[in-house]
């Protein structure tokens, strides 16, 4: 059934926008609904002292350096995660970065690839600057004798009402993205004091939720590598180096990065582990990549990407819905509870999930290897897959020029340590209380998100009850 909206020329004038899906009905009713509630409305840049973006300096390795360096995929509704986010130098972060040195309750909102991504600055790990896709926005206290939240603020943006502005005002492409003026046209309702700080209370009782569950996680990490012997253990890559003729025939390369001894130092001490080694593949099955969802045409799925990856502690973060007919091709892994999925690829081989009962029948793409377990607990294979252990290996294993990936038949090579089944599962423990703290922080942070809608679409008392009624359970 067709969908269509009249408005009048003059109402294009504001906006300097003739495209039709910018006055779609949705955004138009959502933008009536803002309209007519009683309390004030501002722009963000009303609510704002200063809005920039990023900048990612030219040449710069971002794998050093003591300053935290965000990119859009480290910015997750309401959280900023410093685990997964690359380093810059000081140098470049004074010389050209001064302007987004982050500070606390600095408002960060992604503008480009997964756009609309809003989260407050909360307890900074180290000096920290944002590149290009990130915007940084620094919110005013008060508007006379409104008082402006940042927490509610990101909680509004992250909710229904600020997502329908944010698709609205971005361009339409390929790859979407929300220019900094479109971005200050946000229309933001300024409720009242109280129930600002009641969101942030909420938030904040999620975000110390999701810092424990990187913490508890980083124990289960370091209870692996200490038992193999691997803590603190950083190979020596080598500039030069040689290799036997002999060798390069016999695993069909002969490029040099396959030959690097940092790798075989890693492998050296798997196979000097107290109780012993196997291959990889007698541990898992290498499950297959072949559901194809276009058989069930308008069957909605939910499918999985290397971005949807939270590689900080291994959980899938969020999810795309797509329906049969319209999947790409690349979409034929069907997920099963107490898998773990494997980046392929150079490049994101850190992206690594273990498959939770709330993402059991989704979809992945096959950039990803499945590893069904066999004879080791799943969470000890998820974190096997995120150490060096797994990492080194898949690492020394790429191929290709364009897509520089692992191949499948590479893993019979692969192996991992025969860890005791007592190890195995004080392992497990942390990760499921990892995962726990974590399931627990997004339950709480969808609270607040819903609280904020509530308050709209009825009165701010009834937001308060929904809080008190399901952040307490």
């Amino acid at each position: 059934m067709a969908v269509f909206s009249v408005i009048k020329l003059s109402e294009t004038n504001n906006h300097h926008r003739l495209d039709s899906e910018f006055y779609h009905p949705i955004y138009l009713e959502n933008k009536r609904r803002l309209t007519n509630l009683k309390t004030p409305l501002f722009f963000l840049k009303q609510v704002s002292n200063y809005i920039t973006n990023g900048h990612t300096p030219r040449y710069a390795d971002l794998t050093i350096g003591e300053v935290y360096f965000l990119t859009a995929e480290d910015i997750l509704d309401f959280i900023v995660n410093f685990e997964t986010s690359k380093r810059i130098t000081k140098e470049d972060s004074y010389k050209v970065l001064r302007r987004t040195i982050l500070q606390e309750n600095d408002l960060l909102i992604t503008i480009k690839g997964k756009i609309g991504n809003a989260a407050v600055v909360y307890k900074l790990k180290g000096e920290t600057n944002i590149n290009q896709d990130v915007a940084r926005i620094i919110i005013k206290k008060s508007i006379g004798e409104r008082k402006i939240n940042p927490y509610f603020i990101a909680a509004f943006i992250n909710s229904k009402f600020g997502r329908l502005q944010v698709e609205q005002l971005a361009t339409s492409q390929i790859n979407p993205f929300l220019g900094l003026g479109n971005l200050k046209q946000i229309v933001i309702p300024l409720l009242s004091e109280k129930f600002q700080n009641k969101i942030e209370d909420v938030i904040k009782k999620a975000l110390k939720l999701f810092y424990d569950s990187y913490f508890i996680f980083s124990q289960a990490e370091n209870l692996l590598l200490e038992e193999l012997g691997l803590k603190d253990f950083k190979p020596k890559y080598k500039k030069t180096y040689t290799a036997k003729l002999s060798d390069a025939f016999s695993a069909h390369r002969i490029d040099a990065e396959y030959f690097q001894p940092a790798y075989e130092e890693v492998i050296e001490k798997i196979k000097n582990y107290k109780n012993g080694f196997v291959s990889l593949l007698k541990s898992v099955e290498n499950v297959k990549p072949d559901f194809d969802p276009t058989k069930y045409l308008d069957k909605i799925f939910s499918y999985v990407e290397l971005a949807d990856i939270d590689s900080s502690i291994g959980v899938i973060h969020s999810v795309n819905e797509i329906r049969g007919e319209e999947a790409p091709s690349r979409a034929r892994r069907m997920l099963r509870e107490g898998d773990v999925i494997v980046s392929s690829v150079e490049g994101s081989l850190e992206k690594v999930a273990l498959v939770d009962k709330e993402h059991d029948s989704c979809l992945a793409s096959t950039g990803f290897f499945q590893f069904r377990p066999l004879d080791i607990l799943p969470e000890v294979l998820l974190v096997l897959s995120k150490t060096i252990v797994l990492q080194s290996q898949l690492k020394k294993r790429c191929s290709g020029t364009i897509l520089t990936a692992v191949p499948k038949e590479s893993l019979r090579d692969i192996i991992i340590p025969l860890l005791p089944l007592s190890t195995q599962q004080k392992i497990a423990s942390l990760v499921q209380q990892s995962h726990e703290a974590r399931r627990k922080a997004k339950e709480l942070l969808e609270i607040a998100k819903r609280a904020v809608e509530i308050a709209i679409e009825k009165n701010e008392e009834e937001a308060m009850d929904y809080i008190s009624k399901f952040s307490t359970e």
